[in-house]
């Protein structure tokens, strides 16, 4: 495997990989707001609690790839 191409396998594990993360999983908030505020709107118990659960699960991974960010530090894969 050449050099460039380890480097892209590992991008995962890199400090832009993971911001790659953060932002999707940030971009994917913005459904669960929309879902949440349409729940509210026809008053939906059942889907106000499933888009609730959701939210939760997506501050538990955005926590959890804040917590990989600060263990990534220096030693990012991809700077080499």
């Amino acid at each position: 495997m050449t050099n460039a191409l380890s480097k892209a396998k590992d991008f995962q594990k890199s400090k832009s990989g993971t911001y790659v993360s953060i932002a999707t999983t940030a971009f994917g908030a913005w459904g669960i707001a929309k879902r949440i505020k349409k729940a509210r709107a026809e008053q939906d118990t059942l889907r106000l609690i499933d888009a609730t659960v959701a939210a939760v699960g997506i501050v538990t991974g955005l926590a959890i790839l804040y917590r990989e960010l600060k263990r990534l530090g220096d030693d990012d894969v991809l700077l080499g």
